[in-house]
């Protein structure tokens, strides 16, 4: 109660965090304006059988499950940001314009993330609003007006990426996970509503087992999140003119869960995206095709088969995704030119191997982590044998990261102010 009433009574941190209130309450807003020509029925019935469809309503912020005029979200900038961290492993000059160029390189390397979130956008829409119709979720519209309809949701989700740089330059957070995360949370009174109007006596044990569960379940999870293993570095003393400057120490944290949610989102994808496909071929006129479609979806559908693919894929990826963001010798070589080493390590290539034998270990222990949390729905749902009474995935850990990274700033903007 201490922190609020300092937070109101900060004129300037009240106003940032009005300023995200405000502009979460416009995305809700405009996540509730539908397209023409949709049938409600159908499109529940849709959601409610499609796991691929449902990951893309997560990253939406919830505003596909009623194909919003932002039906989107900021999930084409998410694919775009991806995208160009993927393309530095191939062009080097890409690589140094991110990692070595300072703030001017990475703001450069943040706008061809923006201008290739608008044909990412454009190829998305058609693609969904083509898919939709053929399921019969849409009405069949003449060309002009699928075009149209591509233009508005295209620029939907440009809208949203730039409410989401506008809320991280003016407001507290990061605008693009505080709009994911305000969709997930707004799935939470229609979740309670469905435990309260199913609600019996005799599931009471099962309630309060998944309540306490829930609580040990997050926890692990902000454990984990937080976790890192310090490297200490030391700093020589260099005498320049009049003056002396290093000789400090400090550490540089490696972070358990380094790859954070992209694994699961991957996995899901490697997962879901092949049997959207195989269900569109399971209706061709072909004996052998209906054959082959139908075996595989047998084996996809098999929850065991499918939970054990999901966490070997999850735990590959995080490695996968760890080596393209975390690069050891540009990290051992920066910390030579600017005089820092690990106290029994030499410069250069040694420093660079031991931060990849410290970080290879570690993501051994996030690895297994994602993995668990990844299928942990599937497990949960198979212990109650309710859909709603589940936590874990995608949507748990980016509530949890999200929810720490608003609370680090806000402290942080606090602490600023008592030295003020």
């Amino acid at each position: 109660m201490n922190t609020l009433l300092r937070i109101f009574k900060d004129g300037d941190l009240r106003k940032k965090i009005v300023f995200v209130l405000g502009f979460l309450v416009v995305f809700r807003v405009a996540a509730a304006i539908p397209i023409p020509g949709i049938d409600a029925q159908r499109l529940e019935a849709f959601f409610a059988g499609n796991q691929f469809f449902g990951l893309l309503n997560v990253f939406s912020g919830g505003a596909l499950d009623n194909l919003s005029v932002v039906m989107l979200g900021v999930g084409p900038y998410i694919t775009a940001s991806i995208i160009m961290q993927l393309l530095t492993m191939i062009f080097p000059a890409l690589k140094a314009l991110y990692h070595e160029e300072g703030e001017a390189g990475r703001k450069r390397f943040s706008q061809y993330s923006r201008l290739l979130t608008v044909p990412l956008a454009m190829l998305q829409a058609y693609g969904l609003l083509t898919l939709l119709t053929r399921q019969g979720v849409l009405d069949p519209l003449p060309f002009f007006a699928t075009f149209t309809n591509v233009l508005i949701v295209t620029a939907g989700s440009v809208f949203l990426m730039w409410i989401g740089e506008l809320i991280s330059q003016y407001g507290i957070g990061n605008g693009v996970s505080l709009i994911i995360f305000a969709g997930i949370v707004s799935s939470i009174p229609n979740t309670l509503r469905q435990a309260i109007f199913t609600f019996d006596s005799s599931q009471i044990p099962l309630f309060l087992g998944f309540l306490v569960s829930a609580v040990l379940i997050v926890a692990a999870v902000v454990f984990i999140t937080e976790g890192e293993r310090p490297i200490p570095v030391s700093y020589a003393k260099r005498i320049r003119g009049m003056r002396m400057y290093g000789g400090v120490s400090t550490y540089l944290p490696l972070k358990v869960n380094q790859a954070g949610v992209i694994p699961i989102i991957f996995a899901l994808s490697i997962l879901l995206f092949p049997q959207m496909i195989i269900n569109f071929i399971a209706g061709s006129p072909n004996v052998f095709v209906q054959k082959f479609a139908g075996f595989t979806l047998s084996l996809l559908n098999n929850a065991w088969l499918y939970g054990f693919m999901y966490f070997i894929l999850v735990f590959l990826f995080t490695y996968f995704y760890t080596a393209v963001t975390f690069d050891p010798e540009a990290i051992a070589s920066n910390l030579q030119k600017s005089g820092g080493f690990i106290p029994g390590m030499r410069p250069g290539r040694p420093t660079g191997g031991f931060l990849s034998y410290v970080i290879n270990r570690i993501t051994l222990v996030g690895g297994m982590f994602l993995g668990i949390v990844a299928v942990l729905p599937l497990i949960m749902q198979g212990v109650t044998g309710a859909a709603f009474l589940t936590i874990g995935g995608t949507a748990l850990l980016i509530v949890v990261s999200v929810a720490l990274e608003t609370m680090k700033q806000i402290k942080a903007q606090l602490t600023m102010r008592e030295y003020e």
